[in-house]
């Protein structure tokens, strides 16, 4: 007789947690590139798997698009302290920018699902804000802390810059140069010479 705690705590075998892995990074960087929501086949066909193997991951578009999300928060929020690990805080905000790009860009080709899910109670926008405020604090205190990021600066403040700037970059197309802006945003945060 087979008991079902025995089942639901086993691990995936290693080669079908690697399978997930490449769906989901497949699985990102198709629904960034998108201008509209793929559909699982061109999710399946560009990650060179069959149908069932993309379904048997992720039963739902919705149990995809919620991985994909969660994967790019969870790298969002550990990587401020990884990035504090090895960075000077204002190198490491600038790099966290370009995490938070990818972030913002990832939800490009899931927005309709997104939204859905998030009406329907499914995922929790309101924590997720939380945490990558949490992620932003952290880089600017330290930052703070160092003296090489100006003080009056809030999480909530830089958040809004950043939304800005992406949205704007990604409504405008290539006239606009997000990195330039990016560049511009971090230097207006830098403590003003003499004070």
């Amino acid at each position: 007789m087979i008991h079902l705690a025995s089942i639901e705590t086993r691990s995936p075998r290693s080669d079908a947690a690697r399978n997930r892995e490449q769906l989901l990074a497949v699985a990102t960087r198709v629904l960034a590139s998108a201008h509209t929501e793929p559909s699982m086949r061109a999710i399946a066909k560009e990650a060179g798997v069959g149908i069932a193997t993309l379904y048997r991951n992720f039963p739902t578009r919705e149990s995809l698009v919620e991985a994909v999300y969660r994967d790019q928060v969870i790298r969002l929020t550990n990587g401020a302290a990884e990035l504090l690990a090895h960075e000077t805080p204002d190198v490491a905000l600038r790099r966290w920018m370009d995490l938070f790009g990818d972030w913002i860009a990832a939800k490009s080709g899931m927005i309709a699902t997104l939204l859905s899910m998030v009406e329907s109670g499914d995922t929790t926008h309101a924590r997720t804000r939380e945490q990558l405020l949490e992620a932003i604090s952290t880089i600017l205190d330290a930052g703070v802390k160092a003296g090489v990021l100006r003080p009056d600066i809030s999480a909530e403040d830089l958040s809004a810059g950043l939304i800005g700037i992406f949205t704007v970059a990604h409504q405008a197309g290539p006239s606009v140069n997000a990195n330039k802006l990016l560049d511009i945003l971090l230097d207006g945060l830098r403590p003003r010479t003499g004070s």
